[in-house]
């Protein structure tokens, strides 16, 4: 279904970027969606919080130095020490 009139924006549109961890916002930014006469404004974060409530993105905690935790990194407190030869 056509949302947005004056640009031509479906719902599917709002939805697959909404499934692709953007908000409204950015949604608007990249869409344009809202941003001529504002009347699809309701249904677009309608559609948008819709996507955001089933389709939640995950938060991956990044390590504080890069190879932390890694297997390859020797100094990892996770691997035991190779004996000396």
């Amino acid at each position: 279904m056509i949302v947005c009139v004056c640009r031509r924006i479906s719902d599917r549109e709002i939805a697959r970027h909404a499934r692709a961890g953007l908000g409204f916002d950015e949604i608007q930014f990249e869409l344009g969606v809202a941003t001529q006469c504002g009347q699809c404004e309701g249904c677009a974060r309608d559609v948008v919080a819709q996507c955001s409530a089933t389709c939640p993105t995950a938060h991956i905690k990044r390590a504080d130095h890069p190879m932390e935790g890694s297997p390859w990194n020797p100094l990892s407190p996770s691997l035991p020490a190779s004996p000396a030869a």
